[in-house]
This record gives structure tokens, sequence and C-alpha cells, in this order.
């Protein structure tokens, strides 16, 4: 008898779907995912599957909590999810959207919608662990597609997956670039944010954008000294650091917790 392939759901809350989309990006291996599970719901991909009501052995959930609709689906996602597994910027950080949160929301829907009376929405946009237990976090804006096949592989498989969690600067090394901040004063997010991209920005002798989030024990308050250092004011440096994965706990109270001082032209 066949054994039965893993059911395999993918779920969109509050976000623009790019991470959807990288997964029918992978072409070729998209037709050996479909042999080895089965894309149980995946709305993007058309009427596949059971059209979201059945139990799954992994959901792969794009997007933030931003409506109380969401709050609502992702309890129930979660209750028939055996494992879950956010994918992308949104899902486990809260996403450019999350930007609303240093802000009033309120004021946003006055300038934005004409009757905003008619608009349903939470004063924050949130990740999905916040509200439920997430399995794992694949980041990035979008992610990277051999990751998320790792990350396919590896949950039905029952097994972790491999996914590296140093940082781009990593990458730069292994791709023999010359770095772009030593060498050419360019401000970099590098050494904060997480592997995933190959260094694109910085092979290309643009600095990091920190499109895959801080990495694991990001040293924020340093790289803002190096940013100060290469001629970015205070303003400047807090843009950068408020784009994509805003609302990550390292990120999320910039300024407040870059406490190294700025540096003298006394100190080395």
């Amino acid at each position: 008898m066949a054994q039965e392939r893993p059911r395999v759901a993918v779920w969109k809350f509050s976000s623009c779907d790019g991470c959807q989309l990288t997964l029918l990006d992978c072409e070729d291996e998209l037709l050996t995912v479909a042999e080895r599970v089965e894309l149980a719901y995946f709305l993007e991909a058309g009427a596949v599957g059971d059209g979201g009501k059945g139990f799954y052995d992994l959901s792969l959930v794009e997007g933030s909590v931003s409506t109380p609709e969401d709050l609502d689906r992702i309890q129930d996602v979660r209750r028939r999810s055996t494992r879950l597994v956010t994918i992308g910027a949104c899902a486990s950080a809260g996403g450019i959207q999350a930007l609303r949160n240093f802000s009033d929301v309120e004021q946003f829907l006055g300038i934005v919608y004409a009757q905003p009376q008619f608009i349903s929405t939470l004063e924050q946009s949130t990740a999905i662990s916040d509200h439920v237990k997430v399995d794992f976090e694949l980041r990035g804006c979008p992610i990277d597609k051999n990751q998320l096949l790792e990350v396919i592989a590896a949950f039905t498989n029952g097994r972790p997956p491999v996914i590296p969690s140093h940082s781009v600067c990593v990458e730069c090394k292994l791709r023999g670039n010359v770095c772009v901040t030593v060498a050419q004063g360019v401000p970099c997010l590098g050494p904060v944010t997480h592997a995933g991209c190959g260094a694109l920005c910085p092979t290309y002798h643009r600095g990091c954008y920190g499109c895959f989030g801080p990495s694991e024990s990001a040293n924020v308050s340093s790289v803002a000294v190096e940013l100060r250092r290469h001629g970015m004011d205070e303003h400047d440096i807090e843009l950068a650091m408020h784009t994509f994965n805003a609302w990550s706990a390292e990120l999320r109270d910039y300024p407040r917790s870059a406490t190294t001082p700025t540096p003298t032209e006394d100190q080395p």
C-alpha cells in the first residue's frame, strides 16, 4: 500500500503574496515537491485541495496579523496544523505594514479612506508568533527559494531545517566580496542581518538593506556607531533600521536600544 504523502497548506494573511510566489517560482523543483507532498490548500495556485477546511501536517503562513479576522483565523489554522512555519518578514516580524505601529493608525485611516468607519483593523500589525506557537520562522522579503525547499523537505521528513543563522557578512566572505563599508565607505546592515540572500546587494557594491531581518545576537548599537562613522545622521540610521523588519524585537526600540556612545575624533 502506498504511503500517504504529508499534507501541506499555504496561507495568506496581511501581505503582498511575494513569499507564496517564491514557491511557484521554484519551477522544476516544484514538480518534485508536488510528488513528495500533497498541496492540500494553496489559494495562490488556484483551486487546489480542500478549500482550507482540513487538517495539515505542515502549514506555511505568509503575512502579518493586522485585522480582527486575521487574529481569529490564525488560531484556527494553528489548531489544524501539526507544524506551522512562518515565511517572510510580514509573518515573522510584522512586515512593512508594521511601520504603522510607530504612529496613530486612526490618523492613517482618516488620511487614506474617505469613510474610515467601514475599515476594520487592529492598532498594530504583528508577527504570527505573537499569537500562536510557531515551529520555525523563515526570514526574508521575499524568502529564498532554496531555503523554502529545505524547510518543506525537513518538516515533511521529521527533521529540523538546516538554515544558517549567521549574518550577511559571512555570505560576503564566502563569495569573496570586498567589504563595501571598509573599502568604499558604503553604509551596510550586513553585520546585523540574517543570511539568506547570498549577499546580493553587497555583491553589486551596495550596502545591505536588512531584508532578511536581524541575525542571531545582532549588535544593533555597534552597527549604528559604524553607520555614523560613514556619514549617516540619526534620522537616516533610524530609517535604515525601520524597514522590512521594523517590528522585530531587535529593531523596534531603536534608537532607545542604541546606548553605545557616538565615537569622537579622539577615539580609534
